[in-house]
């Protein structure tokens, strides 16, 4: 009897040993197929605990870590669920970390976009620097609307006039009508803050920022100028001009640009003229009129030998690339040193498109050498000539604005050749010419200071006016 209840006992217990590891077996690989695992690696990648844990190679550290998994694991799911099932991005949940909060809002008050900076945890082998497609999307400043703002203008159409020229200062005209003045550009995607001009100046401390560009870059120059010092003259801010050349020479009508610094932040705004954005050499030196060659693939010499000195850099071309402009000028296209030999690369759409992936290719190559530069390409700006152009009879005689519409809804540039030229390389787009295209009201128009005019410039815009937006828009990406 005592032999035959020994073996029964034994016979249990290997039976239940067998049942216990059959149901452990049963539960892990449950465990493994069951959808909260996936859950809660997904609010583990949404929720990430701070990183100084993980960065500490010890066990000590390594069993707090574990302890916390254990004690967030249910509000992870729960919040990870809502997220799921309202469709809303992922936020920063109400059990996260202290820490990971504060860097949140380091990043998100900064202006760093999340893919930019990393926590830097590894968890259960899984690396969450990974880009999530839940991440807070890029902002899209060109879609949108214009709004009504009776804080508008940001400047005096009356009183700039140390920065301004008369011939934009519609102020000065005799246009009747400024409602175009009352209106500010609003993103849907992103909150664009409000122009400060002290606050600017504070950011932009012992910076230098550069428009190369047409007579468009020089409006955009001039509203920045107006909208820095509030559209007041001031004796403060100096001329230094002569740092960078940009001097008026024998027998020319103008310099080739302007150089103005602020002295109490020590901040410079300058301008370039380059229509073409090609480097142009007279063929004859001691001959003014010489061709010049237009170098296609080649930057401005100006832009070459000062580029070290710039912070920002703004470019801007299109409005001079026409048959009439490069044979009144004189271009002569060059490639490769020599003129140019491709009859296909000589025609003007070719050559343009040629020029802007050359310049931007080039920007791409120099950024390596120059990590403090930011750089952007801004599209072109929109003529608004009706029933005829410039030379035939054209106008822009509409003064009631957002007439065509106040809206921006398409998700890519109107500027497909900026837009194509910029994709890959680390400049970045300043996109204009949708919203600009909306408000035919605000261009100089048939409106000049002494009240006669012989056409309509319906390509130049009002000053304040639409370029003011434009440097909203490229403060806010800076």
């Amino acid at each position: 009897m005592k032999g035959g209840f020994n073996y029964n006992m034994m016979g249990r217990l290997v039976s239940v040993t067998l049942t216990a590891l059959v149901c452990t077996t049963i539960l892990l690989w449950a465990w493994e197929k069951n959808p909260f695992a996936d859950t809660l690696l997904l609010a583990r990648e949404r929720f990430p605990i701070p990183s100084i844990d993980f960065l500490e190679d010890s066990p000590k550290n390594s069993s707090k870590s574990t302890k916390t998994d254990r004690n967030i694991q249910g509000k992870d799911i729960e919040e990870t669920n809502k997220i799921q099932n309202s469709g809303a991005a992922p936020i920063q949940g109400k059990d996260t970390p202290s820490a990971t909060i504060d860097e949140t809002k380091k990043i998100e008050n900064s202006g760093v976009a999340p893919t930019d900076y990393a926590f830097s945890p590894i968890m259960d082998g899984h690396n969450l620097n990974a880009t999530s497609t839940d991440q807070r999307k890029v902002c899209n400043f060109a879609k949108g609307r214009w709004i009504p703002d009776i804080r508008r203008p940001l400047y005096s159409g009356f009183h700039c006039k140390q920065w301004l020229s008369a011939m934009w200062a519609c102020r000065l005209t005799q246009r009747p009508d400024f409602s175009f003045e009352g209106y500010r550009w609003k993103p849907d995607s992103c909150e664009m803050p409000d122009f400060e001009r002290s606050s600017f100046l504070r950011r932009m401390q012992d910076k230098t920022i550069a428009f190369i560009g047409d007579s468009l870059g020089r409006q955009q120059f001039q509203s920045l100028m107006c909208m820095a010092t509030g559209g007041e003259e001031s004796l403060e801010v100096q001329n230094v001009g002569k740092e960078y050349g940009l001097v008026k020479r024998r027998g020319a009508i103008r310099p080739d640009g302007w150089a103005y610094r602020f002295p109490k932040t020590n901040t410079t705004i300058l301008y370039y003229w380059s229509a073409s954005l090609c480097d142009l050499v007279p063929l004859n030196s001691s001959n003014r009129t010489t061709d010049v060659a237009m170098h296609l693939d080649r930057p401005p010499a100006f832009m070459r030998q000062y580029l070290d000195r710039f912070d920002v850099l703004v470019l801007n071309t299109g409005h001079h690339w026409n048959r009439g402009k490069i044979n009144g000028n004189r271009w002569v296209m060059y490639v490769d040193g020599k003129p140019n030999q491709d009859k296909r690369r000589a025609q003007i759409d070719r050559a343009k498109n040629f020029t802007i992936h050359s310049v931007v290719r080039w920007l791409d190559s120099q950024l390596p050498s120059h990590p403090h530069l930011k750089t952007f390409f801004r599209t072109i700006s929109p003529r608004h000539f009706f029933n005829g152009d410039w030379n035939t009879g054209g106008s822009c005689d509409n003064t009631t604005p957002l007439s065509g519409g106040s809206e921006v809804v398409q998700e890519g540039s109107s500027d497909v050749v900026i837009e194509a030229a910029l994709r890959g390389t680390k400049t970045k787009i300043l996109d204009i010419t949708a919203l600009s295209q909306l408000r035919d009201e605000g261009h100089v128009s048939r409106y000049t200071i002494r009240g006669t005019a012989a056409g309509n410039d319906c390509l130049h815009w009002c000053l304040p006016g639409i370029p003011d937006t434009w440097n909203e828009l490229l403060i806010a990406q800076i």
